[in-house]
């Protein structure tokens, strides 16, 4: 893969970027960028990461990418939080110049809201103190941005409970992302800015934010990320389409042998009375953990 394209990698939402230069999300032409987003997109980080455990020893965009594959493997899972943290230490140590440490950096911050939010501690202070030495790092309209806007928009929505400061963020993400044709992030930001128009009632344009979402995300073939937004979608539906939508979700989770985690957990309280083992899950309206 050209240099540039492992820039963009460590840079995209959650690791590999699928967006081609038409905005479409289509895969780079490069086969191992391929590989690595098919297995990804199915919800196989392991796989993923193992193919690119040999130039992540030298490499520091591939042990970032490789980091940020496993981050988000913890996202789904609430587990493998070792194996990420190493990974991640590794990135660290090899950055070289100021974009790769503050992707580095960000990937930090981002680890650190997930375990806050999915693992057994919180760690609120790393996440905004990592995300902050980011925002520090990067000039205004450098490539990363978006994607730390969107991180700290999380933050704000899920740690501090700060619904005005996370839609700014997530304002500002969706508006980069959108001006660098990384419809994966995109994806993500119109649920996040629909599901804060859900909790102001404002349903319609929360169902045109979901719409958007899964759109997006069935385009692109990010498959792992098509039962959440099913889910979300389900939030503003009528009570029959909602019903087959939630449906819909949970055959795809089962197939991807339970993830996400958190919506797996949400979909079976929805069938069965009683709150699921982790109440901060329990309070997510549509999934909106990222």
């Amino acid at each position: 893969m050209p240099d540039g394209a492992h820039k963009e990698v460590a840079l995209s939402e959650h690791g590999w970027n699928p967006s081609g230069p038409d905005g479409r999300g289509r895969a780079a032409p490069e086969e191992p960028g391929d590989t690595v987003w098919r297995l990804r997109s199915r919800g196989c980080w392991q796989e993923a990461a193992d193919l690119l455990r040999p130039a992540a020893e030298h490499d520091p965009a591939a042990a970032l990418g490789r980091a940020e594959l496993l981050i988000e493997q913890c996202l789904f899972t609430a587990a493998h939080w070792t194996q990420a943290e190493q990974a991640l230490r590794l990135a660290e140590a090899l950055t070289a110049g100021t974009e790769q440490r503050a992707a580095a950096a960000c990937a930090r911050g981002f680890l650190a809201y997930v375990a806050s939010v999915l693992g057994p501690r919180d760690r609120l202070d790393e996440a905004q103190a990592a995300l902050g030495r980011t925002s520090a790092l990067l000039p205004p309209d450098a490539p990363g941005r978006p994607l730390l806007d969107f991180r700290r928009g999380l933050v704000a929505e899920n740690l501090l409970r700060d619904r005005s400061a996370a839609w700014i963020a997530y304002r500002r993400a969706h508006d980069g992302a959108g001006e660098r044709g990384d419809e994966l992030l995109r994806s993500y930001t119109w649920r996040h800015l629909a599901a804060l128009a859900l909790s102001r009632g404002d349903r319609g344009n929360a169902r045109e934010g979901f719409d958007a979402s899964l759109r997006l995300r069935e385009q692109l073939g990010f498959t792992v990320g098509v039962a959440p937004a099913l889910a979300a979608l389900a939030e503003v539906s009528e009570p029959a389409e909602a019903a087959r939508l939630r449906a819909e979700a949970s055959r795809l989770v089962a197939a991807l042998g339970g993830v996400p985690v958190w919506l797996a957990r949400q979909l079976g309280a929805a069938r069965a009375p009683g709150p699921p083992p982790d109440g901060r899950i329990a309070s997510e309206r549509g999934g909106a953990i990222s």
